[in-house]
């Protein structure tokens, strides 16, 4: 081979493209745009922790059949000796024996507060159900020949309603006493309405031997100032007094 030949040999060579031996790289792309506002997925819903709990959890449900249990324990104790008939159990109505959280649910999936409108139409429904242990207990103490009262605030024009709900569930009940439509929340007269004997279902005279709700204001007497006294102005809970959780609502959202 002459020089001159190996020469332009090696200048073609060294001309010619170098040989790939992997995949050919990716084409460069232009950076995503970010999603415009009508193309976002909205947030799945999730209702408030408060009525998740109420509705949801273990806690609530076990919560509620321990307070009835123990109640049932103090009414059979206070039943002993006593004539049928002369002893009276005070319970609330809601979230107390019956149970409103879809109500809670709905207005929270709407994002629209409680109104008075819009609990009228749920008490319309008639779709509360009774809460954990309350049948029950309701049941127990009309068979020791305990009277029981219903004192609610929902309002005489919701009264029908109510007793329908608890009528359709199986929930004794010898008087339901709703709030009159221009009337006070305060539910102090007509508990003792039902201790003189002047409730409108004519009921004779009752000691009432237990009161059970979920609102501090459905015990005589008491109200939000209870917790800033001593340990001791609670000894009624548990022996007279029961008391239900409620996370969703009540008297202590005003404080």
């Amino acid at each position: 081979m002459t020089s001159r030949f190996r020469l332009a040999l090696v200048l073609v060579l060294a001309a010619a493209p170098a040989c790939r031996t992997g995949a050919p790289s990716a084409v460069p792309q232009p950076p995503a745009r970010p999603p415009t506002g009508s193309a976002t997925a909205s947030a799945p819903f999730r209702a408030p922790e408060a009525i998740r709990w109420s509705r949801e959890s273990a806690e609530h449900r076990a919560l509620f059949l321990q307070v009835y249990r123990t109640a049932t324990v103090h009414v059979e104790r206070e039943a002993a000796g006593r004539a049928a008939g002369s002893g009276a159990v005070i319970l609330d109505a809601d979230e107390t024996v019956i149970d409103n959280s879809l109500y809670q649910l709905e207005r929270a999936r709407d994002g629209k507060p409680f109104d008075a409108a819009s609990w009228r139409a749920w008490c319309a429904r008639r779709e509360a159900t009774p809460l954990p242990g309350a049948a029950a207990f309701l049941s127990r103490v009309r068979a020791l020949g305990g009277r029981i009262a219903i004192v609610t605030n929902r309002t005489a024009a919701e009264c029908p309603d109510t007793e329908a709900v608890f009528q359709a569930q199986g929930l004794a009940y010898d008087a339901m006493l709703c709030k009159p439509d221009a009337g006070p929340s305060d539910k102090n007269l007509r508990f003792e309405s039902v201790a003189r004997g002047t409730t409108p279902a004519g009921l004779p005279p009752l000691e009432v031997v237990a009161f059970v709700g979920d609102n501090i204001q459905d015990f005589p007497g008491q109200g939000q100032t209870l917790r800033e006294k001593s340990d001791e102005a609670f000894a009624p809970f548990g022996a007279r007094f029961f008391v239900l959780p409620n996370p969703m609502y009540g008297s202590w959202e005003k404080n």
